[in-house]
């Protein structure tokens, strides 16, 4: 064996040794049948002990020979005596182009595969070529340090494979593409080639057979100096989310940061805090241009407007002084009528149910036994409704307040407005009994040694 050979399985086993895991874990595979993935293949079986080995393979049904690469894969696991198993995917949804669609559908497979199968270690066969062709396309985004960063050694990342708890990584990453041949040529690995990789209308195979070579042969070992800058850049963005998340803290309240926390920042902290947020809150990253106007339209608002900007992942929203990051709103029948009346009303039945869920109106009602309240017995007897706001509601909360109209309430208590439409009422015909966000009507709530149940609404 020569030294790049020997090199490689150095390099596999170094890796491999860092990996967060311990002895006798499952291990799985991310099996194409390309070299990349055939040699991590004979890699992890030579290295993994009695740690018990998956193979696992994504059939895209993108192209004629789909179904020979997974007999491939199936018979070369079999000679191993590696666990086989495939999943098979439609791109439904190619909006972002097919690359980006394959990939996202590939790893969701993955991960499904991996919680099917008990694995908590997913391989990936991502090598040092891949990590500068990985860089130079961010670049190319104009990405900042976070794209530039490039791939990690392994990280969980619940984004891609669904959950959090599958720890995804990348032991070649220090590897060259020539290692990889080297060492399936010393070992007659077989292997399939995809006919797509030579199709350079896809950008990461218009970088692989045009830029590369030219960066090689003007700057031999170029992959190696990538992958530094990308580690400095990893460096960076640690401490860009350090500080973006100690100025998060310092305005973050009821899950909503402070208008005037953010004016008190400069333009690129505020930025980062905001980028920041987003990510922990699992929503896309905006562009800079969107960014800025969202900016602009938080802070430059009149006092008092309740703002809305739309992201696709979410609402924006500003109220009181706060920007709120609100989940898209679900439909829900009659929620957005703008005439009262329309809004259609059920009417349902208590039996003595602990909760009932009302899905039309977004969540469930809860019926709490309580000191004071509705007594059980005349609950049970009555025909009950439940809707959106109707219009002309009023609402008694004790004896010693005044009645006041359900607008009053919410804006005393704070409800934000985009969530007043959405809070349903509960009563019998002619007297309202309960309003989600605010509570129960006086008239019939007592506190006595019979039986008493308190409504209680919680959202989806």
């Amino acid at each position: 064996m020569n030294s790049r050979q020997s090199d490689l399985a150095t390099v596999f086993s170094s890796a491999f040794a860092a990996l967060p895991r311990q002895a006798g874990q499952p291990i799985a595979i991310a099996c194409s049948g390309g070299l990349d993935s055939s040699v991590l293949l004979h890699l992890a079986h030579a290295t993994a002990g009695d740690a018990p080995l998956f193979a696992f393979h994504i059939h895209h049904g993108l192209s004629p020979n789909a179904d020979a690469w997974e007999a491939h894969c199936a018979a070369e696991c079999d000679k191993l005596g590696i666990v086989f198993a495939s999943r098979r995917v439609t791109l439904a949804d190619r909006k972002s182009g097919t690359e980006a669609s394959a990939r996202q559908a590939r790893y969701q497979a993955m991960g499904e595969l991996c919680r099917e199968h008990g694995v908590p270690l997913l391989l990936t066969a991502h090598h040092l070529d891949d990590q500068a062709e990985t860089i130079l396309l961010q670049l190319a985004r104009g990405s900042g340090p976070a794209g530039l960063s490039g791939m990690d050694a392994f990280n969980t990342a619940p984004g891609l494979l669904g959950t959090g708890d599958i720890v995804l990584a990348r032991p070649l990453l220090a590897a060259s593409r020539a290692q990889l041949e080297a060492y399936r040529d010393a070992h007659g690995i077989a292997h399939i080639d995809d006919e797509s990789n030579a199709d350079t209308r896809y950008a990461r195979n218009a970088l692989r057979h045009t830029v590369m070579p030219a960066l090689a042969a003007a700057f031999p070992g170029y992959q190696e100096r990538f992958a530094r800058s990308a580690a400095h850049a990893r460096s960076a963005q640690r401490l860009l989310t350090e500080l973006a998340e100690q100025d998060l803290q310092a305005g973050l309240a009821d899950d909503s940061v402070a208008v005037d926390h953010l004016r008190t920042l400069g333009e690129d902290r505020r930025n980062n805090l905001l980028r920041h947020w987003f990510g922990v809150r699992g929503i896309r990253i905006p562009s800079a241009a969107w960014l800025a106007e969202m900016i602009a339209q938080l802070l430059e608002a009149r006092e008092g407007a309740e703002l809305l900007v739309t992201h696709p992942d979410c609402e924006v929203r500003r109220h009181r002084g706060r920007v709120y990051l609100v989940p898209k709103p679900k439909e829900l029948a009659g929620a957005e009528e703008d005439e009262y009346d329309e809004r259609p009303v059920q009417h349902f039945r208590w039996a003595g149910e602990a909760s009932i869920a009302f899905p039309d109106y977004g969540g469930t009602l809860h019926f709490d036994a309580a000191g004071e309240g509705l007594p059980a017995d005349w609950l049970r007897g009555q025909l009950l409704t439940i809707s959106f706001r109707r219009g002309g509601e009023r609402l008694k909360l004790a004896p010693n307040r005044p009645t006041r109209g359900l607008k009053q309430h919410h804006q005393t208590v704070g409800t934000p407005a985009w969530q007043r439409s959405r809070l349903p009422v509960v009563g019998v015909p002619g007297r309202l009994l309960f309003a989600a966000g605010i509570g129960m009507d006086c008239h019939y709530v007592a506190a006595d040694a019979n039986f008493r149940i308190a409504l209680r609404w919680v959202a989806e």
